[in-house]
């Protein structure tokens, strides 16, 4: 109906041509969220230089129209906080093994950043990217999934979960007082 395609990578560096726009989405599908500020483009250079080609490429999916242009994307990664915390939150002389290891067998995955772009939001493109993303999980025996942090008020992103089991298990406000 809306002509969108999954994109097959086969490595990280065929992520990098879409870094700015992986950004643009972002900040676009972001915008009417309370208190987000959109990323500079100093910001945007330094996470596709130092972060882009560190996340394994088999967990990131990407929506594309038929345009070529991304419609949704989804970065995440298995989760490293189990093997920081046996780490000690040092990469040497021995930490680096225990974040191979978490890489490469683990059943837990930290979903960092999902974003759908404004005009396709309430069309079931997230279903699209998430169709990927399971198999993916499937594929890896990974059981759980850790959200980042949700705004209570996004009900967009929380009836996302109505259908998986899952269950509440951190929370955070802010309380204002103005004076």
């Amino acid at each position: 109906k809306y002509k969108l395609t999954a994109l097959k990578t086969k490595s990280s560096k065929d992520l990098k041509p879409y870094g700015k726009e992986f950004f643009k989405v972002l900040n676009s599908a972001f915008e009417p969220l309370y208190g987000v500020v959109p990323l500079t483009e100093t910001q945007v250079e330094k996470y596709i230089k130092h972060y882009l080609e560190f996340i394994p490429h088999k967990f990131i999916s990407l929506i594309l129209d038929e345009s070529g242009k991304i419609a949704a994307f989804g970065i995440t990664m298995p989760s490293l906080s189990k093997a920081f915390q046996k780490a000690y939150g040092k990469l040497l002389p021995f930490g680096f093994l225990h974040i191979l290891k978490a890489l490469k067998h683990n059943d837990l995955v930290d979903l960092y950043l999902i974003a759908v772009r404004p005009d396709l939001q309430g069309k079931g493109v997230n279903s699209l990217l998430f169709k990927e993303l399971i198999q993916t999980y499937i594929d890896n025996k990974i059981e759980k999934a850790e959200t980042n942090i949700e705004l209570e008020t996004n009900i967009k992103v929380q009836a996302q979960w109505e259908l998986f089991e899952h269950r509440q298990h951190k929370r955070r406000r802010c309380f204002i007082k103005h004076l």
